[in-house]
């Protein structure tokens, strides 16, 4: 039996889509090629916003009246580990933890304050 070799990885890119990408990638769009692009008109983009009775509708997700901030945490590897293990949604979980801690806190009032804090 011959065995049957090829330039190509088994797991490259380009076996997969059947495209040159490093060809692709030198390529350099010349002026002709632009006149390929369709101009958009007025019409196009009117259609582009939906309206509703006058009022534009936005598309995609909606506001939210209590947005998520964005923070920088420091954990544990184990722990992030541990979290990132139990699937999609590891983030709100930690979410609703921490805020059940805080109930927790506010409701003992012999809890220590932040400047008392003892733990690293």
């Amino acid at each position: 039996m011959i065995a049957k070799t090829s330039a190509t990885p088994a797991f490259s890119a380009d076996h997969y889509s059947g495209t040159d990408l490093a060809k692709l990638d030198a390529h350099v769009i010349q002026p002709e090629e632009y006149e390929e692009i369709a101009e958009l008109t007025d019409e196009m983009i009117a259609r582009a916003d939906f309206y509703r009775g006058g009022v534009l509708i936005r598309r995609g997700r909606p506001k939210s009246d209590s947005p998520k901030k964005q923070v920088t945490i420091r954990l544990d590897a184990d722990v992030l580990e541990g979290l990132r293990a139990t699937g999609a949604g590891w983030q709100t979980r930690i979410n609703d933890a921490l805020r059940v801690w805080l109930l927790a806190r506010s409701l003992d009032e012999g809890a220590p304050r932040s400047a008392d804090r003892t733990t690293s």
